[in-house]
């Protein structure tokens, strides 16, 4: 007879999937935008005003991943002095404000150029909610996860993060099916952000009920015990300055990050585009193949982290790093080459195999770098940064190359940030070893 599953085990189970199931609202949110964008581009931007036409330009520039940046500042710090729980319920509480903003938004025709200004203003929202909820959500998830399967259950979070990409895709399919491209760029544009929002409340349910980790409430229990005046440094002072005492840590998730990121939104979000100008698919078999891949990636993330669990960290990061720097030239050129759709699909799904050696303990990693009292602002802020530099421009760098008849260019930039990433995993210790989150 089996012995019952105890409590707290169960408690912590049902926190990790509610905390995962509002990462993949948040993400599903935040990709739907890039998704829909071409329907709704002409109700917020027409081309008859310049001004709605350089706000068009900074909400496509600066919003997205500018903003993140900003958001893993605010509620990294937030979610070390006031809890991981209280930052993720205030992250999809303005995800789900932002969705809400651009589903009821009218257009340039009914309001003039306060239209494209809500939309940015939409935008800044989300910008700021999917920076703090990297770092947050990395956080909840390693430190919720007990030692033995720390690296299987943060392996959700880019679980989510892709499983919020697939279902954006999705509905983008759906609506596609069942109406007209009038109707889409009509109306059926707002459905995908209706039900964002919707999803968004029902996460933040979900988020209610979840607990706070054991590692947050052990440091507030000292941090009372040390100052119980509150007489301290401002929280945003005190926590920049640990941060700071942490250079090495802060370098290493530059590091580990550069040619993970690049490599991530290169064989994900720029790959459907590459199908279409470089490989000469149409648009409707580069959607349907990137489905498919997403799909099989999502399998690559639990795997990946359980392996990491028996094995240790470092040696998946190395599979990344070795395999992208000896693999990305290769694959891009036979890409670029094939009209085989299966050849295609099985191409990327062998990238996006390595890929996940980083994607798969991209959080864990990171989280088990720092300590408990500046582990989401340590964790979230270098990432958002070095996304926004890199992950965030690979595409405009891609297409640059090839309109330059340069493209190869992008392809030994990105090798080369992969191999800049194999050094740091080379030099780097076993994250596992510092002791930062024994239970």
């Amino acid at each position: 007879m089996s012995s019952p599953v105890p409590h707290q085990t169960v408690s912590r189970l049902r926190s990790i999937v509610s905390g995962s199931i509002g990462n993949l609202v948040e993400w599903y949110d935040w990709y739907a935008y890039s998704a829909f964008a071409l329907y709704f581009a002409p109700v917020f931007f027409p081309k008859g005003s310049s001004t709605a036409q350089l706000l068009n330009t900074a909400a496509i520039f600066a919003v997205g991943f500018l903003m993140r940046p900003l958001g893993a500042w605010l509620l990294g710090i937030y979610a070390d002095r006031h809890g991981r729980r209280a930052a993720l319920l205030l992250s999809v509480q303005l995800m789900a404000g932002g969705s809400l903003l651009i589903a009821a938004t009218p257009g340039y025709a009914t309001i003039g150029v306060a239209a494209p200004a809500l939309l940015l203003l939409a935008r800044l929202i989300q910008g700021i909610s999917v920076g703090g909820e990297y770092g947050t959500s990395a956080t909840y998830l390693s430190e919720m996860a007990g030692a033995r399967h720390r690296g299987f259950w943060s392996s959700f979070q880019y679980l989510t993060l892709m499983g919020g990409q697939l279902l954006a895709l999705t509905v983008q399919l759906g609506l596609q099916r069942s109406l007209s491209p009038d109707q889409l760029g009509d109306w059926g544009w707002r459905i995908p952000f209706v039900i964002g929002a919707v999803a968004a409340i029902g996460a933040l349910y979900l988020r209610t009920h979840m607990g706070e980790t054991a590692a947050f409430e052990e440091q507030q229990r000292v941090r009372v015990s040390d100052d119980p005046e509150g007489e301290g440094p401002a929280p945003s002072q005190g926590q920049m300055r640990q941060l700071l005492q942490h250079p090495r840590a802060v370098l290493t998730v530059v590091g580990l990050t550069l040619g993970g990121t690049l490599a991530f939104y290169t064989f994900t979000t720029y790959a459907q585009k590459f199908l279409v100008n470089t490989s000469g698919f149409s648009k409707e078999q580069a959607t349907l193949i990137s489905f498919v891949v997403m799909a099989v990636a999502l399998l690559f993330q639990p795997l990946m982290g359980a392996i990491s669990d028996k094995v240790g960290r470092r040696p998946v990061l190395l599979l990344f790093g070795i395999g992208a720097t000896l693999g990305t030239v290769p694959v891009l050129r036979l890409l670029a080459s094939t009209t085989d759709a299966g050849l295609a699909a099985g191409l990327l799904v062998v990238a996006l195999f390595v890929v996940s050696g980083y994607t798969s303990i991209s959080a864990v990693v990171k989280a088990e770098l720092f300590p408990t009292s500046i582990r989401a602002l340590g964790v979230g802020l270098p990432f958002a940064l070095t996304v926004a530099i890199f992950g965030g421009t690979a595409e405009y760098v891609a297409l640059f190359a090839k309109n330059q008849g340069v493209e190869e260019w992008f392809y030994w930039y990105v090798t080369a940030c992969a191999f800049l990433s194999l050094l740091v995993y080379w030099r780097m210790g076993e994250p596992r070893a510092s002791g930062l989150m024994d239970d």
